[in-house]
């Protein structure tokens, strides 16, 4: 695992920040390769979350707008804007991810455009700015904190001035969240290190950097409005992804349809909910760039 001690303001640090990033990147680009097809699934047989983040992103996402998806995976939400009559542009570490986008798109009747990119080399492509940025991958698979604020910096760049910024945190009670949901996960889990200091850092109010489904840096959800306050964004939403029916998903999927539409109003009734926004595996915070 990646050698990481812990800092005063409750945020995990790398002790060789460059060497970890990279071989971070190589981890996280190879999981991503060999799961696109999966990635894509889980969006779709567990819609809580892609049916609540695009009901709070529609918002201000409005039809003839640009938006830059960095990280945007298999192209999920790309293709959801495309098909509004966004002008959208992929940004996608893994190339196997682009051409999963790609092929889903031309299915779908969706154009937009698609590079497979580290998005802490992005400004070599010369995108311009966009009316929306999405920041959905980045700030979970980035160790290194420094690398973090470069991530949503450079975001910041290919973004117009009062346009919205979309960052999307995993956070440590996440993991828990995950055991809940999956019988027997908790007893593997229980003996490792990796693991215990995990489970550590949610009592301490600490971030958790390491290995998890794959390297990943999971934030205590208090050390988020902390970590974006430090950008010229003016905060509009900190909210649950999922809400509160993370714990629950599977389960609720296989309920009357008309029960699980009252679920899912009731949800988006409380998505903002600070005390319950570890209910969730996703934490998104909208914000406005300032001039």
């Amino acid at each position: 695992g990646f050698m990481i001690e812990s800092t005063d303001n409750g945020r995990a640090v790398g002790k060789d920040g460059e060497h970890m990033s990279r071989e971070a990147m190589e981890t996280v680009k190879r999981y991503y390769d060999e799961t696109a097809e999966r990635e894509w699934e889980r969006l779709e047989t567990h819609p809580f979350e892609f049916d609540l983040t695009t009901w709070m992103m529609d918002r201000y996402i409005q039809p003839g707008h640009s938006v830059l998806d960095i990280g945007g995976g298999p192209g999920r939400y790309s293709i959801y804007y495309a098909q509004k009559g966004c002008a959208v542009t992929l940004a996608e570490l893994s190339e196997v991810n682009v051409e999963m986008a790609r092929k889903q798109a031309a299915l779908a009747g969706a154009a937009f455009e698609a590079y497979a990119v580290n998005c802490l080399e992005l400004e070599r492509l010369g995108l311009g700015q966009f009316d929306h940025v999405l920041l959905m991958g980045p700030l979970y698979h980035l160790l290194d904190p420094a690398d973090q604020v470069e991530a949503v910096n450079i975001a910041l760049r290919h973004l117009k001035p009062g346009g919205k910024l979309y960052a999307v945190f995993i956070h440590a009670f996440g993991g828990i969240v995950f055991a809940l949901q999956h019988p027997g996960v908790l007893s593997d889990c229980w003996n490792s290190p990796d693991d215990q200091r995990l489970m550590q850092c949610i009592q301490d109010g600490t971030d958790y950097c390491g290995p998890g489904f794959t390297s990943v840096y999971m934030s205590h959800p208090n050390n988020i409005l902390p970590f974006m306050d430090q950008f010229p964004l003016k905060k509009l939403h900190l909210f649950s992804q999922e809400g509160f029916l993370a714990p629950n998903k599977f389960q609720l999927m296989e309920r009357d349809p008309a029960e699980v539409r009252k679920w899912v109003e009731l949800a988006k009734r409380y998505l903002e909910l600070p005390e319950l926004l570890s209910w969730a595996e996703h934490i998104m915070y909208i914000g406005e760039k300032e001039g």
